[in-house]
């Protein structure tokens, strides 16, 4: 068994790896399954054995890089969360400057945007001191932190993750003084 989930992770990684080397130059929309499977040598077959389709590989980069890893560890606060996400956004920033242009069923916005919504989720409880925040906030802080993303990833002299997080976070402490004491 262990052969085999060792097997299909390095068949996901070279599909991965052959994508983020085509976005280099392509544009996303541009490129195929088959130019994919081309680039590491793989037929159609493998590719659609592992994923359903190219966004569905762009989410799977994700989810494995960043995600998979972040749910293994304990942070102090949302904030540590907030802060590391921020620098691997910005180690891979001219992967996910493409990505998060992308629109459309499947796409990289949607599976983010269902991520951040769930960090902000739990830290809205925290700051507004409910259990159940409405989704308003939850809504409208998923879609700020989303465009400030996209801004930040595609300015030529961005800030640091650190400082764009710290940003991020003074944003948030502009709540009503109510809920000043919950941000850490």
């Amino acid at each position: 068994m262990w052969c085999l989930l060792a097997d299909s992770n390095i068949t996901k990684r070279a599909l991965a790896s052959a994508l983020k080397e085509l976005m280099e130059t392509e544009p996303f929309e541009k490129i195929s399954i088959g130019e994919i499977c081309e680039k590491c040598e793989m037929n159609r077959k493998s590719f659609y054995y592992h994923f359903r389709d190219k966004y569905d590989l762009v989410n799977w980069i994700c989810e494995t890089e960043f995600i998979a890893a972040a749910r293994r560890k304990e942070y102090a606060s949302g904030w540590e969360l907030a802060e590391e996400l921020c620098a691997y956004l910005y180690d891979n920033r001219s992967f996910y400057r493409k990505t998060l242009r992308i629109d459309g069923q499947n796409s990289f916005s949607d599976y983010f945007r269902q991520v951040v919504a769930l960090i902000l989720s739990d830290q809205m409880k925290e700051i507004l001191g409910e259990t159940d925040p409405p989704d308003f906030f939850v809504d409208f802080y998923t879609d700020a932190l989303i465009c400030a993303v996209k801004r930040w990833l595609t300015e030529k002299d961005r800030l640091p993750p650190g400082e764009f997080a710290g940003l991020l976070k003074k944003c948030l402490r502009m709540l009503p003084p109510e809920t000043q004491d919950r941000i850490s």
